[in-house]
């Protein structure tokens, strides 16, 4: 059609059709290019490079890089994706290598090693992953005590597998941030090296505390470092998509001028005393036997019914408003938790708390046996009563889910939580 397109020709993936060139254009955009539609071509060698097929990094003069160590623990997700310019599609073929390629300010944060644990979306995560990444943090901190982890992860349950690694892990030994990509690392507008370099100056800081680190808000001025059982993804395109619920972010990271702004006054410092020794140590076990359940109107209580003959050991019920459900259901929740199930009540409500005590039906629910789980979110509740039920007996499961464990509970809501949404 007479379009003429000017750019450089970028390296195709083995993967990726032959039969496609991609351009990266003058406006940072890249774009696919099918061959037989071309009919007239100029080269110009702006530059060649040799693939020697072994990551060799940058040498950076001594003085710049500091003795904090940090590991890269790759699992899959965005951050470590390409786009195919065939598909339309997200492929997950980069290498951790590679990230460190694209990105050699890591090296001028700290000494970067990386491995690939695996290569996943976040929507395949479950708890044996759970499981797999909390061993492997655990490992690596015994063998190189000290070390800041980072932990490369999809962005779509990123808030889930924070969570998991809050409780899994007990008492920390060095920081762990958890980061994804919202936009994969070829697109002008990536969050990619951004956040990786912000999530290194977390890990190479003093705060013993697994934390979400992603952008601050949509431009390119500040990160945040979000407490593991506290946030949420609240947008599914935005740079800026996680927020901490009713609670304020671990810290504020400026990834330009390295420095980290604690904004907590709890945050956790590492060598302190964070847990009691029981459930201080690590423990790594999740059950698969749980569900997450979001109540609505005319919901039928057969749902319930079946999870208990499916096997079910804990249900997390997301009710309406203080974490209620249609009075229906509770002849069914009653014989759930008679027979051996914990059921715990969260609310569907972004921000606040659940009460059972106000109205009749919550009282009728304490009656049916389910505990009421304040304002804790229902994502962590699902992922705490997982790890409870995994590491520790009925009873003391039940107890475990009311205690504070790793910051999932918000002591004290201030009024400046809740975000003031534009009316015009």
């Amino acid at each position: 059609n007479g379009l003429s397109l000017s750019g450089l020709v970028l390296q195709r993936y083995e993967i990726f059709d032959p039969n496609y060139i991609t351009l990266k254009l003058d406006n940072g955009y890249n774009i696919g290019v099918k061959v037989d539609n071309i009919l007239e071509a100029e080269e110009e060698i702006v530059e060649e490079r040799k693939a020697s097929g072994e990551f060799v990094p940058e040498t950076l003069p001594s003085e710049v890089v500091s003795k904090k160590k940090i590991h890269i623990i790759a699992t899959g997700g965005t951050i470590a994706s390409k786009i195919d310019y065939v598909t339309g599609g997200v492929t997950p073929v980069l290498k951790t290598e590679e990230l460190l390629e694209m990105v050699p300010e890591l090296r001028k944060i700290g000494e970067i090693s990386s491995e690939i644990l695996m290569s996943i979306f976040s929507e395949n995560m479950a708890p044996p992953q759970w499981e797999e990444i909390a061993k492997r943090v655990y490992q690596y901190q015994q063998k190189e005590p000290g070390t800041g982890i980072l932990l490369t992860h999809g962005t779509d349950t990123l808030a889930y597998t924070a969570a998991a690694l809050s409780f899994a892990l007990g008492k920390l030994s060095s920081p762990v941030a958890v980061l994804g990509s919202q936009r994969s690392s070829d697109r002008p507008s990536s969050d990619s090296a951004f956040n990786l370099i912000a999530a290194s100056i977390y890990a190479s800081s003093d705060i013993c505390e697994v934390a979400a680190v992603m952008h601050g808000e949509t431009g390119d001025s500040y990160a945040l470092a979000h407490r593991g059982t506290r946030v949420r993804k609240m947008h599914s395109s935005r740079r800026d998509a996680f927020q901490s619920i009713s609670s304020l972010p671990i810290a504020k990271i400026d990834p330009f001028t390295g420095n980290i702004k604690v904004l907590r006054s709890d945050a956790r410092k590492c060598g302190n005393e964070l847990l009691d020794k029981e459930i201080g140590k690590p423990n790594y076990k999740f059950s698969d036997k749980v569900s997450l359940l979001k109540f609505y109107p005319g919901m039928p209580p057969e749902l319930i019914d079946f999870l208990v003959e499916r096997g079910i050991k804990g249900i997390i019920l997301e009710g309406t408003g203080l974490g209620h459900v249609s009075e229906q259901l509770i002849d069914s929740i009653k014989r759930a938790t008679d027979s051996g199930i914990i059921v715990g009540m969260t609310t569907q409500c972004i921000f606040g708390s659940v009460n059972l005590n106000v109205y009749s039906t919550g009282r009728l629910l304490i009656k049916a046996g389910v505990i009421g789980l304040g304002n804790m979110l229902p994502e962590t509740a699902y992922v705490k009563l997982s790890w409870a039920l995994g590491n520790f007996g009925y009873e003391e499961a039940k107890r475990i889910l009311l205690e504070n464990i790793a910051g999932e509970y918000e002591e004290r809501e201030l009024p400046s939580y809740f975000p003031m949404w534009k009316h015009e």
